[in-house]
């Protein structure tokens, strides 16, 4: 479990892996979609997501230059877990707190 939380542990990870996979792959929009997380956070987490051959970085050579974030085959396979925890947590908001409304959902139901 140890090698799982070493590459998946950190409070946006998860976030991050779960919207490239549903196709955002720009820097800024993969901001505009967790705005509660800072972009110097976001920007190290997916750093540690690509050393880890989770996500692959494509930089174009345009300019401005273009970034993009893409999941590799092991960042494939990692949607099932992402997929159950995002289930998890939807299920179980109510029981987990008391104080659950300080959890806020997206229009997609996962909690931010």
């Amino acid at each position: 479990m140890s090698i799982t939380l070493e590459i998946i542990g950190g409070k946006w990870k998860p976030c991050l892996i779960n919207s490239i996979h549903k196709g955002i792959h720009r820097p800024s929009e993969l901001a505009r979609k967790n705005p509660e997380a800072s972009k110097r956070v976001l920007s190290l987490q997916l750093k540690e997501l690509e050393e880890h051959g989770v996500v692959r970085k494509v930089i174009y050579p345009i300019l401005p230059p273009k970034v993009e974030y893409f999941l590799t085959e092991l960042g494939e396979s990692l949607l099932p877990i992402i997929t159950l925890m995002e289930t998890w947590g939807s299920d179980f908001i109510d029981d987990v707190s008391s104080d659950a409304s300080r959890f806020k959902l997206n229009t997609n139901n996962t909690i931010k």
